[in-house]
């Protein structure tokens, strides 16, 4: 712990001092082990030249073995997403721009159909009295409306 303390050393110079080893040694790969003594060898030395920086790429190989629960849920997370992702294409491949005599149209059936309902609301039967007494008789009447 009091090694990695040191006023001098950071990790950042660390990661180029091992990338610059790697490169000098022109292998390929390397045990975690030796990549772990490379970092402690940095922490240790006082006095040690770290390189140049450089922008490389580092390739990780271990192996994962995952379980059969863990296989399953990501077929299923693959699954929902490739859905998801085909769901969205569709709503982008039909998506309909309507013109304005489209938009007038569907105005003039929303009106239309408004008035009809209303109209409906204000027909009521009224009962009227025929000129006899005994007789009453019951007729529809329309009242005036204003969409006429």
């Amino acid at each position: 712990a009091e090694t990695l303390k040191k006023p001098n050393k950071n990790i950042d110079e660390c990661i180029t001092y091992i990338f610059n080893q790697v490169q000098k040694s022109g292998y390929n790969g390397f045990e975690d082990d030796e990549i772990f003594g490379m970092a402690v060898h940095y922490y240790d030395e006082d006095d040690i030249e770290v390189g140049k920086a450089f922008a490389g790429n580092v390739v990780v190989n271990h192996s994962v073995e995952l379980t059969d629960e863990d296989k399953e849920a990501a077929k299923q997370k693959a699954i929902d997403l490739e859905v998801e992702a085909e769901r969205k294409k569709l709503k982008l491949k039909h998506k309909v721009k309507l013109t304005d005599a489209d938009i007038a149209e569907a105005k003039k059936e929303a009106i239309a159909k408004l008035v009809d309902e209303q109209k409906e609301k204000l027909v009521k039967k009224k009962p009227i009295k025929s000129k006899s007494k005994d007789e009453e008789t019951v007729e529809p009447t329309v009242q005036a409306s204003l969409f006429d």
